[in-house]
C-alpha cells in the first residue's frame, strides 16, 4: 500500500478523550490543536522512499480552534495518564478561552486536583474557593473525591471547610444550607423556640418603651405621678425578661453551631477510607448497619496492647459487630498518601467506592451489603492516616480532650459516635454495653 508521507509542517495532531472520566468531563470530542509539548503527532509514512510528484501536493489540513470544553476534556485525559503538569497547562488554557460557567467550574476544580496531587495545598484551596464562590461548586464533591484525599489531610482544607460551614453569600452557602436541614431534622423544635424567644423579646421591648416615660414621671413626682415602686418593678421585669430571652437566643444559636460542626464531623467521618482484610478499599459509610467500628487512637505500644487484649474476647465482640480500627499517632506524617486518581491497577480502582448519583443506591444494595459482610473481619486498616488523625483530633477538641491523648471511640451501627473515652477500652465492659447484632436494640440503632 503506497501512502505519501506528509511533510512535517502538515502533521496531523490527534487527541482522543472520553467523557466516562469520574472528574468534570464535559463531552466526548476530538481535539486537533494543543500546545506543542502536548501534541501527539501521527505521521503516515510511505512504503516508498521516492518523493511525491510535483503535480500532487500534500493537502492542507486546517486545525479547528480549541475550545474551553475541548481543553478541559483533553486535560482530564492527561490527568488520568499521570501527566499532571501537562494537564494543568490545558486547564489554564481553558480558562482563557471564554468558558461558560460549567466549563470554568470544571477547569478550576480539576486544576485543584492537579495541585493536590503535586502537594500544592494553597493553590488547590484557591482554585476550589473560586469554584465554590463564583461557579456554584458543591462542597460535597470535595468531600467525596478520592483525588482530593491528600488535600483533605492539609490545613488548607480545614480552613476551606470552616469557611463553608459558616456559609454566607461568598462561599459554601449551599453546603451550610444542607447542614442546617440535617440540623432541623435532629432538633425539630429549635425554630419554634426561637419564634417564642423573639416574640417575648419584642413584647418586653414594647412594654419597656411605654414604661420608661412613666418611670421618668414617677421619679420627678408631683400630682398624678405613677407609683415609683410599681413602675420601677415593671421596668425591671421587662429589662430582665429581655436579657433572659436574648441570652436564650444566643445559647440556642451557639448550640446550633456546635450541632452543625458535629454533623460536619460525622459527614467527614463517613467518608474516611478503610482497607478490609480482602484488600478492598471502602468508605466508612459503606459499612453502616453492618458493623460497629471501634477506633483505637494512640501510641503504637498502647494500641497494640489494646488489640491483643481484644483478641481474648474476639468471638463475643464479633457477635456484636465490632470492627477494630487502629490509628497510630504519627503514621499520617510517615505514610505517603495513596494517589487514587491514576497509577493504580484496574482491580484497585474497581475496589474504590462509587462516587456520584448512584452512591447511595450502592450503599443500600442488598447484594453489596452481603458482599461486604463476607469481606469484613475483626480488624480493618486505615487508608490516608493523616485524614483519620485530623478527624480524631477535631473530635477530641469538641469533647474537651487534649488533642494527641490516647483515646477510643465507639461508633453506632448508623455511623454516628456512640461514646468515647480516654485511654484504651475495657473490653469486658463493652461486651455488657453492646447488644448482639440480632437483638432488638441493635435493630433500633440502625
Amino acid at each position: 500500500m503506497a501512502i505519501t508521507t506528509l511533510p512535517s509542517s502538515h502533521h496531523l495532531h490527534f487527541c482522543f478523550f472520553s467523557s466516562s472520566s469520574s472528574k468534570f468531563s464535559i463531552t466526548t470530542q476530538l481535539c486537533l490543536n494543543f500546545p506543542p509539548k502536548n501534541r501527539i503527532s501521527l505521521v503516515i509514512c510511505s512504503s516508498s522512499t521516492s518523493p511525491p510528484p510535483p503535480s500532487s501536493p500534500s493537502p492542507q489540513v486546517s486545525e479547528p480552534t480549541p475550545t474551553a470544553e475541548s481543553c478541559v476534556n483533553a486535560g482530564l485525559d492527561l490527568f488520568s495518564k499521570g501527566r499532571v503538569k501537562d494537564a494543568l497547562v490545558l486547564f489554564d488554557t481553558a480558562l482563557t478561552l471564554n468558558p461558560n460557567p460549567e466549563e470554568a467550574q470544571a477547569a478550576f476544580y480539576n486544576k485543584a486536583c492537579c495541585h493536590a496531587y503535586r502537594g500544592e495545598g494553597k493553590k488547590a484551596a484557591e482554585c476550589l474557593r473560586t469554584a465554590l464562590k463564583e461557579y456554584n461548586l458543591k462542597f460535597g464533591t470535595i468531600l467525596n473525591d478520592p483525588d482530593l484525599a491528600s488535600f483533605r489531610a492539609l490545613p488548607e482544607f480545614k480552613e476551606l471547610q470552616e469557611e463553608a460551614r459558616l456559609g454566607g453569600e461568598d462561599i459554601g452557602y449551599s453546603f451550610r444550607r444542607d447542614l442546617k436541614l440535617i440540623s432541623e431534622v435532629q432538633a425539630p423544635f429549635r425554630g419554634v423556640r426561637r419564634f417564642f424567644y423573639v416574640a417575648f423579646i419584642a413584647a418586653a421591648g414594647i412594654s419597656t418603651f411605654f414604661t420608661i416615660p412613666r418611670l421618668i414621671r414617677a421619679i420627678q413626682g408631683g400630682d398624678g405621678a405613677p407609683d415609683l415602686g410599681a413602675t420601677a418593678g415593671n421596668a425591671a421585669i421587662n429589662v430582665a425578661g429581655i436579657a433572659v430571652f436574648v441570652a436564650l437566643l444566643f445559647w440556642d444559636n451557639k448550640k446550633e453551631e456546635e450541632q452543625l460542626a458535629q454533623i460536619l464531623r460525622d459527614e467527614t467521618l463517613s467518608r474516611l477510607p478503610l482497607r478490609l482484610s480482602t484488600d478492598r478499599i471502602v468508605e466508612l459509610v459503606q459499612l453502616r448497619d453492618t458493623v460497629r467500628p471501634v477506633i483505637l487512637a494512640g501510641k503504637k505500644e498502647t494500641v497494640s496492647l489494646a488489640m491483643r487484649n481484644a483478641e481474648k474476647f474476639r468471638t463475643e465482640l464479633l457477635k456484636r459487630g465490632v470492627l477494630l480500627v487502629p490509628v497510630i499517632w504519627g503514621e499520617g506524617r510517615e505514610t505517603k498518601i495513596e494517589k487514587k486518581g491514576f497509577g493504580l491497577s484496574q482491580k484497585a480502582v474497581a475496589s474504590l467506592p462509587s462516587i456520584g448519583e448512584d452512591f447511595d443506591q450502592r450503599t443500600q444494595s442488598i447484594i453489596a451489603k452481603s458482599k461486604l459482610k463476607s469481606e469484613i473481619r475483626f480488624k480493618a486498616e486505615v487508608v490516608s492516616p493523616a485524614e483519620w488523625e485530623r478527624w480524631i483530633r477535631d473530635q477530641q477538641k469538641s469533647e474537651g480532650v487534649t488533642p494527641g491523648e490516647d483515646v477510643y471511640i465507639i461508633l453506632r451501627l448508623d455511623g454516628r459516635v456512640r461514646r468515647s473515652g480516654k485511654g484504651m477500652p475495657d473490653w469486658a465492659q463493652i461486651l455488657k454495653e453492646l447488644p448482639p447484632m440480632e437483638a432488638i436494640l441493635s435493630k433500633l440503632e440502625r
